[in-house]
C-alpha cells in the first residue's frame, strides 16, 4: 500500500460535503464495499480519504490543506460527522421531502455502527408512504434487514403498509407472511392492500384467517373488509360481518354504520340499508351521504331528494358529495326544477366552485335538456377538466348538434385539455346524427395518431352508424371486416337495420348471418332480414326466414321497440 495522507474528517467534511444533497453512494463502482462513497459539487467520482487512491482532481485539493501523517499499510475510514449523524435529523429530512439524504444517513449510520432507533426507522418508512417512493421503501427494508430490526411488529407492520400504499402488494404480502408476529394494524393493512386493488375475496379471506388466530378485529378493519364486500358485491357475507359488528359493539360506530349503510345499498339490498341508517344514534353527514347515494344509485331519486330535505332540517350542512350525488339524481330522473334547487344551495353554500360540483351540474344541465345554462356554468367555473368538457360536449351531442360539437371540441383544445375516449365517443356520435361525414372520418382518424387513443367497441359502432346513416353501407361493411376486434352484435344489427332502410339484399343478408351466430335468439335480426325480403318482392325468402325463426324457437318481438333502442345506441354510448 503506497502512503498516503490524511485530512481530519471535520475539516474534509466542511470543506467538500457539508451540504447533504451532494451525497451520493455509488455502490456498482465502489472500490471498497466497506467505504461510503460521495458525491463532489461538480464532479461524480469517489473521494476517498486514502491519497493513493484520490483522483488527480481530489489530490490538488488534499494538497492544499494542512494534513497529518498515515503509517504504512494503514488506512482510515471515512465519516460523517457525529454532530450530524442522529435519527432527529433523519426525521427533519423526511419532513422537508430530501428523503433521498435521509436514507442516506441511515446507511452512513448502519456503516458507523451508530444505532438508529425504531422511531426514526418509522419516520423513513412513513416518509416512503407519502411520496410513494417503492424505490427508497427498499432501500429501508434492506437496511431493517441488515440490523434486525424487520423482526419489530411495529417496523413490519408498517413495511406492509408502506409497500402497499407503493403499489407492491406482493412484497407487501411477503412481508406480512415472514413477520414472526402480527397485530390487529399488520392484519388490517394488508387486507386493506388486498381490497384497494379490487382483490375483494382475498380481503375476505384474510379477514377469516385473523379471525381464527383469535385476534379481534376493530372497527377500522371492519370498515376495510365492508367495503370489499361493496365492491364486489358480497351480500352474504356482508350479512356475516353485520352480525359480527353487533358481537363486537361496534353497531354505534358512526363510521362502521355509515359504512354498512354504504355495503347494503351497493348490494341491492335498500330497504336494510335503511333499517341501518335509522339505528345509527349520531348520524353525521357521511351516514347522510351513503343513504342518499344508496336512493340516487337505485332510481329511487326522488327519495334522495326528499331525505336531502330531512337532512338540512336536522342542521346537518351537506357536503360537496352530497350535492354531486343529488345532482346525479336529479340528472337521471329529469328532475330540472329540483336541481335548479340544488344550485341555488350550492351558490349559498359556496360550493359553485367546486371543479367536481361544476361538472356535476353542467351534465344534470345538459341531460335536463338546458343545453344553454349548462354552457353558462362550464363558462363561469373557475378551472375546467377533461371531465367538465366532456359533459357539456355530450350534452350537445345528445341534441344532435354535431356543428357546435366540433366547436367546443376546437376550443377545448385550444386550452391545451387533451380529449380522451370518452370524448370521441360524444363527437362521433355527434357527427353521425348530423351527417358530418367527413368530419367524423377525420375525427376518428385523429384520435388514434394524433393522440394515441386505442378505439373501444363504442367508438367502431358509432363510426358504422355514421357510414351507416349517410348511406355509404359498403364502406360500412368494409369498415366492420377490417376492425382489429371481433364486431359484436350491435355494431352488425346497425348494418343490418340501414340494409333494411336502404333496400340492400346481399349485405343486410351477411349481417343477418354474423348477428345470429352470436345472439341465435334475437329476433330483431329475424324481423329486419323478413323486411328486407319483403320490400324486394322475395316473398318465398320471407317464408323461408320465418319457417327458420319459428324453428330456431325465437320470439318474435315488438320491431318498435327494438328499433327504437338500435337507433339510440350510439347516443346512450356518450
Amino acid at each position: 500500500m503506497v502512503q498516503g495522507k490524511v485530512v481530519r474528517v471535520e475539516q474534509l467534511w466542511h470543506k467538500f460535503f457539508s451540504d447533504p444533497s451532494q451525497w451520493l453512494d455509488n455502490r456498482s463502482i465502489k472500490k471498497n464495499p466497506r467505504y461510503p462513497d460521495f458525491k463532489h459539487k461538480s464532479r461524480h467520482e469517489g473521494l476517498w480519504i486514502e491519497g493513493w487512491l484520490n483522483p488527480p482532481w481530489v489530490k490538488a485539493k488534499v494538497d492544499t490543506m494542512a494534513l497529518g501523517k498515515i503509517e504504512p499499510g494503514a488506512g482510515l475510514r471515512s465519516r460523517v460527522p457525529d454532530s450530524l449523524v442522529n435519527g432527529e435529523n433523519v426525521c427533519k429530512f423526511c419532513q422537508e421531502g430530501r428523503l433521498k439524504e435521509a436514507v442516506h444517513m441511515v446507511e452512513l449510520m448502519v456503516e458507523q455502527n451508530i444505532q438508529a432507533s425504531i422511531h426514526t426507522y418509522a419516520c423513513l418508512l412513513k416518509g416512503c408512504i407519502r411520496r410513494k417512493a417503492l424505490a427508497e421503501g427498499k432501500q429501508v427494508h434492506a437496511l431493517l434487514v441488515q440490523t434486525g430490526l424487520h423482526s419489530n411488529i411495529l417496523l413490519g407492520s408498517t413495511l406492509v403498509n408502506m409497500y402497499a400504499k407503493c403499489g407492491s402488494v406482493l412484497d407487501a404480502r411477503q412481508v406480512f407472511d415472514s413477520m414472526p408476529e402480527r397485530n390487529v394494524f399488520s392484519w388490517t393493512t394488508i387486507i386493506s392492500a388486498y381490497a384497494n386493488q379490487g382483490q375483494g375475496e382475498e380481503a375476505l379471506n384474510l379477514f377469516q384467517q385473523m379471525q381464527k388466530t383469535g385476534i379481534p378485529p376493530n372497527n377500522v378493519a371492519f370498515v376495510v373488509v365492508l367495503k370489499a364486500c361493496a365492491r364486489i358485491p358480497a351480500l352474504e357475507q356482508g350479512k356475516q360481518l353485520h352480525s359480527d359488528i353487533i358481537k363486537s359493539g361496534f353497531e354505534s360506530d358512526v363510521i362502521v354504520g355509515s359504512t354498512l349503510v354504504d355495503m347494503y345499498a351497493k348490494c341491492g339490498c335498500i330497504e336494510d340499508a335503511r333499517l341501518v341508517f335509522n339505528n345509527i344514534r349520531q348520524r353525521d353527514v357521511v351516514s347522510w351521504n351513503a343513504m342518499i347515494a344508496g336512493y340516487a344509485q337505485h332510481g329511487l331519486g326522488k327519495e334522495a331528494l326528499d331525505l336531502y330535505e330531512q337532512m338540512k332540517q336536522e342542521g346537518v350542512q351537506p357536503t360537496y358529495v352530497t350535492y354531486v350525488v343529488l345532482l346525479k339524481a336529479c340528472a337521471s330522473i329529469t328532475a330540472l326544477k329540483q336541481g335548479m334547487q340544488l344550485h341555488l344551495d350550492i351558490i349559498k353554500s359556496g360550493f359553485q366552485f367546486d371543479l367536481t360540483v361544476g361538472n356535476t351540474l353542467v351534465d344534470m344541465y345538459a341531460k335536463c335538456g338546458r343545453i344553454k345554462d349548462a354552457h353558462q356554468v362550464l363558462n363561469n367555473m373557475h378551472e375546467r377538466d377533461v371531465v367538465s368538457w366532456n359533459a357539456i360536449i355530450a350534452g350537445y351531442a345528445q341534441q344532435g348538434l354535431g356543428k357546435e360539437v366540433v366547436t367546443l371540441l376546437e376550443q377545448m383544445q385550444r386550452e391545451d385539455i387533451k380529449p380522451n375516449e370518452v370524448t370521441y365517443v360524444s363527437v362521433l356520435s355527434a357527427c353521425s346524427h348530423s351527417g358530418l361525414v367527413d368530419k367524423g372520418r377525420h375525427f376518428f382518424n385523429s384520435m388514434c395518431k394524433d393522440h394515441g387513443l386505442i378505439p373501444t367497441m363504442d367508438h367502431y359502432a358509432c363510426m358504422v352508424d355514421l357510414l351507416c346513416r349517410a348511406g355509404c353501407l359498403v364502406d360500412a361493411e368494409d369498415f366492420i371486416h377490417k376492425m382489429p376486434i371481433q364486431p359484436n352484435a350491435v355494431v352488425w344489427m346497425t348494418l343490418l337495420s340501414a340494409a333494411r332502410n336502404h333496400g340492400h339484399v346481399e349485405i343486410g343478408r351477411h349481417a343477418f348471418d354474423c348477428v345470429v351466430k352470436l345472439e341465435p335468439e334475437n329476433a330483431a335480426a329475424y324481423v329486419l332480414l323478413s323486411n328486407i325480403y319483403a320490400a324486394a318482392g322475395r316473398r318465398n325468402e320471407v317464408t323461408i326466414i320465418r319457417k327458420e325463426m319459428h324453428d330456431a324457437g325465437v320470439k318474435k318481438k315488438h320491431l318498435g321497440a327494438a328499433a327504437s333502442q338500435l337507433a339510440t345506441r350510439c347516443m346512450s354510448l356518450s
